[in-house]
């Protein structure tokens, strides 16, 4: 039998290699489709936050997620799929759901069943700039592909009583210029209410935010978003009216802004109060 030359050896053996390696990275390639847009959601769960609206918070994400409305603006997408994660944060932030994919009305029924079932978190303070710094660190660098684009969602039914408003804007500006954009759901218990002067603060938090702003709607929840938490293209703020209002606000959000990344988005568009920040 004539023995194999060993240039034959070493080509064969290089072959079997680009082998392995090519099916053990093909199912990573497989679990990593393309997306239209990766969407984070950041859910407040400080201690202004008991059981009952922790519960409609939850609920309300995952009733937005089954919603027809929804579905059709993923599904009507480039891709029709969309990358989701959520962090949960008071105190620190905590990623509750790594990054999922949502391509269908599995998937998406899939993701409501854990997102209705998760762990409670929680801690005492609204330590937004630590959650979006957090977000920035250690959640968007996971990403498994490069969607067109990022957005974060924040909501919350108060302002930042861990840092200055300037450290909130500072991890905002910081999270936009890594391609993100920050659109805000401020939960409104109390509408026209002022907020800052005497605000529950963190032991070492700043009292920046107490000096007086040109205008009393800058004082407002809805001011204060508009002003220290959204950024980036096409950021706007849509508020709840109260914890009851969540899911209609969360399913209408996920709308605009899963349609926004879409060419041809769905004709019918919800009629929604934004306030809109280039």
């Amino acid at each position: 039998m004539m023995a194999t030359p060993p240039g034959m050896r070493i080509l064969a053996r290089t072959f079997a290699a680009f082998l392995l390696v090519f099916s053990v990275a093909a199912p990573a390639l497989a679990q990593s489709p393309d997306a239209d847009v990766a969407l984070v959601v950041s859910v407040d769960v400080s201690e202004s936050v008991d059981d009952d609206r922790y519960r409609l918070q939850m609920d309300g994400i995952a009733q937005a997620l089954v919603d027809p409305s929804v579905l059709s603006a993923i599904t009507s997408g480039p891709k029709g799929r969309i990358l989701f994660a959520m962090v949960v944060w008071a105190d620190h932030a905590q990623l509750a759901v790594p990054w999922t994919p949502v391509a269908t009305a599995a998937d998406a029924a899939a993701l409501a069943q854990t997102v209705r079932h998760l762990k409670r978190y929680g801690g005492e303070f609204t330590c937004l700039a630590r959650m979006l710094t957090s977000i920035g660190d250690d959640v968007i660098p996971t990403l498994p592909i490069k969607p067109p684009r990022v957005i974060v969602d924040v909501s919350g039914d108060g302002i930042d009583n861990c840092n200055p408003d300037a450290t909130t804007r500072d991890a905002r500006d910081s999270l936009i210029k890594r391609g993100a954009t920050i659109n805000g759901l401020p939960i409104i218990e109390e509408p026209g209410r002022i907020v800052g002067a005497g605000a529950y603060r963190a032991p070492d938090g700043s009292l920046e935010n107490l000096r007086p702003l040109e205008s009393r709607e800058q004082l407002t929840l809805e001011g204060w978003y508009q002003t220290n938490v959204i950024g980036g293209e096409l950021a706007f703020i849509l508020p709840a009216n109260g914890y009851s209002d969540f899911a209609r606000a969360m399913r209408q959000k996920f709308v605009t802004e899963i349609s926004a990344a879409n060419p041809a988005p769905p004709a019918s568009k919800p009629n929604i109060h934004v306030i809109a920040k280039n």
